[in-house]
């Protein structure tokens, strides 16, 4: 497994209770919901390199 780097994220508070919402309806933690979300728009744009998960 590929080492995790920290960092700090700030959103407005609708936009994270959205994202816990959406969280919650796909049984995902709210930091596993942002890397499936990122990691998903990574590969649409090609942008993901083939080795990675």
């Amino acid at each position: 497994m590929a080492a995790k780097k920290a960092f700090a994220l700030r959103l407005d508070e609708e936009m994270m209770k959205a994202l816990e919402k959406w969280a919650a309806d796909e049984f995902r933690s709210t930091n596993g919901q942002l890397e499936w979300i990122i990691r998903e728009s990574l590969k649409k744009s090609g942008r993901l390199p083939k080795n990675s998960l």
